[in-house]
């Protein structure tokens, strides 16, 4: 039989010494147990060449089990090669090879052994299709499932589960929906399968409705749930979520504490995230680079630095993925020379820096204004390292340059692009002109993405807030009228706080929190201390056209006031404050957290949109550049 299999026929197996007439010789059953049993492949040769000896190398079920043990014990080079001397292969020989490669992932090759195995004439059987339709491509899974309904397999429940897997990995969630729902029989693996469909595209509601339906439910489904939150935005239904799955009393593993800690990371709950750490730990789940890693970027993202480190030291084997992990955790935090200093000791250990090494590398010299370097770093990736730059390091250029106040060279690099920019770089550039007061250039930049239909509601409150600063309150009226005919809506502030292991949330001009009257309160206790240490509000910054005294009062309820006064009031004092806001920090909050930081003598740390900030003593760790 002609293959274009890439491997080698293997050396003769060793024979074993001594003499063999000594005991009796296995009867088959027993040698088919033994090489069920085999755990090495020294042993599994040692049967082999004593198969060879007696004539038994011939032995249909004993030359299948050997084929399929090989492959399993890692040599799937040995499984092809006895395959390919086996005469005549039945149906049972052709699924166990296809499935050999379907294991090691090698779908084009298990595809090649199908098409050969119809061209001898052999008929598959379900087991065939179940095999080839794990981790099968969407276009050859059609073909496939034509086949099976041509063969009369589509009805065997382990058929049309891979198929229903087929589809919804390839994203035709309709053909998947349609083969769940007309399924007579759901199995626990098909129902994960659509959940798992469901929760890749966003349909988190349906995937929910299936999961609570199910009778029984293993780690995989919880741990598909659980993900499907973490990665569409919401974190906290994960952690809900994690909790009940502890109360059911199914036992985490690795898949499940990596979903839960980038949930943590991304509500940015510091206390939680030590839980889970010190959960792990006591549980006996291995922290290897992957858990490791996510423990960096949790810590990182609750503020904690110092611990990210602590994790990061104690990685063996890092991967390029772990030490991007700690430069972006420098980045994000403003430590822009420690991100510098770990790429230089990772390129000189012999890590090849991959696109998101850049990314993080770039938002560091963005957030220190570090033009030149960045420059250098732009141009390496293509020059030093073949990498291409994509949209994202175009951004980060952008928000570098833009920050720095060179507007011409930044809007000169989206013209010169490779690529067509996008709604997200533009707006980066159009942040910048707000920064800078570039009005001209801000409308230029604002009128292009209307007109192109590209805008969307930071564009339009981006040029709002442009025309507000030069007091041009009909272009603001202008803008709103846009927006309302649009139905674009601004994005409202909103600050978090976690205490005692319980996440609040606050808007501007809050009352619905069940401490509400304390913060208040509170609040008017630090206008107090601001105004006893000369401190006047930024008015200039309410970009509505209302007297003083009311821009005042909006400013005194801006959502991280409200968490700043709740942290004060339900903590001890000394400790640290760390808020989470979902917007860029306003200027004048920025200068009041400096201030109460100085007043109360605590730190605390902020992380808006862009970046964290650590107010310590009356400063941010920012430099007021943001």
């Amino acid at each position: 039989m002609s293959s274009t299999t890439i491997y080698s026929t293997p050396p003769p197996p060793p024979l074993p010494t001594g003499n063999t007439n000594t005991h009796q010789f296995p009867t088959v059953d027993r040698l088919v147990f033994l090489i069920d049993k085999s755990k090495s492949i020294n042993h599994l040769l040692q049967l082999h060449a004593a198969l060879l000896r007696h004539g038994l190398h011939h032995h249909s079920i004993l030359n299948f089990k050997l084929q399929r043990s090989y492959y399993t014990l890692g040599r799937l080079d040995y499984s092809v090669s006895l395959f390919e001397r086996t005469h005549n292969p039945n149906v049972f020989f052709w699924t166990s090879i296809i499935n050999g490669h379907v294991q090691r992932a090698l779908h084009d090759q298990a595809l090649f052994y199908y098409a050969q195995m119809l061209v001898h004439g052999v008929e598959p059987n379900c087991f065939t299709f179940s095999s080839l339709l794990k981790s099968c491509p969407l276009e050859p899974g059609k073909a496939l499932h034509s086949q099976a309904i041509k063969l009369g397999f589509v009805s065997d429940l382990f058929v049309r589960t891979g198929l229903v897997d087929v589809y919804a990995r390839g994203g035709d969630v309709m053909s998947a929906q349609q083969l769940f729902d007309t399924m007579p029989e759901k199995s626990l693996v098909s129902l994960t399968a659509m959940i798992t469909c469901y929760a890749k595209y966003g349909e988190l509601g349906k995937a929910r409705v299936l999961f609570e339906e199910m009778k029984e439910r293993d780690v995989i489904c919880w741990n598909v749930m659980i993900d499907g939150y973490a990665q569409n935005g919401m974190p906290n239904e994960a952690f809900i979520l994690f909790r009940k799955m502890l109360r059911a009393r199914v036992k985490p593993n690795e898949v499940t504490v990596l979903s839960v800690l980038s949930a943590c990371g991304q509500l940015g709950v510091l206390e939680s995230g030590r839980w889970l750490h010190s959960y792990i730990e006591n549980n006996r789940i291995e922290i290897n680079v992957h858990v490791g890693t996510a423990l960096v970027d949790m810590y990182s993202k609750c503020g904690s630095l110092e611990e990210a480190r602590l994790v990061f030291d104690r990685i063996k084997d890092k991967d390029v993925v772990a030490w991007n992990s700690m430069i972006t955790g420098y980045a994000i935090h403003g430590f822009s020379q420690n991100a510098l200093q770990l790429f230089n000791e990772m390129c000189m250990i012999g890590h090849h820096p991959t696109h998101v090494t850049f990314i993080a590398i770039l938002s560091a010299c963005g957030h220190a204004g570090l033009v030149s370097e960045g420059w250098s770093f732009f141009h390496s990736m293509k020059d030093q390292y073949g990498i291409e730059p994509r949209i994202e390091h175009y951004g980060c250029m952008v928000n570098l340059l833009g920050r720095a106040g060179h507007l011409e060279e930044a809007y000169a690099l989206i013209k010169n692009m490779n690529t067509e920019p996008d709604p997200v770089l533009w707006g980066t550039l159009l942040a910048a002109c707000r920064l800078h007061d570039n009005i001209a250039l801000g409308e230029e930049i604002a009128e292009f993405l209307v007109g192109k239909n590209l805008a969307n509601s930071g564009t339009y409150i981006l040029l709002s807030n442009i025309y507000a600063v030069a007091g041009n309150w009909d272009g603001v009226a202008r803008v709103r009228t846009l927006m309302k005919e649009s139905g674009v809506q601004k994005e409202p502030g909103c600050s978090s706080i976690e205490v005692n292991n319980k996440v609040h949330e606050f808007v501007a001009g809050d009352k619905k929190h069940p401490n509400s009257k304390e913060i208040y309160m509170m609040l008017e206790e630090i206008n107090g201390w601001l105004k006893a240490h000369g401190y006047t509000p930024q008015t200039e910054i309410v970009l509505h056209d209302l007297g003083e005294r009311q821009k005042e009062q909006s400013l005194e309820v801006h959502s991280e006031k409200l968490a700043m006064a709740f942290g004060l009031i339900s903590t001890q004092p000394g400790t640290t404050i760390k808020i989470v806001k979902n917007l860029r920090v306003c200027l004048d909050c920025h200068a009041v957290t400096k201030l109460i930081s100085k007043i109360t003598g605590r730190k605390i740390v902020m992380r808006d949109r862009n970046r964290f900030h650590h107010f310590v003593n009356g400063s941010c760790s920012c430099g007021d550049y943001w």
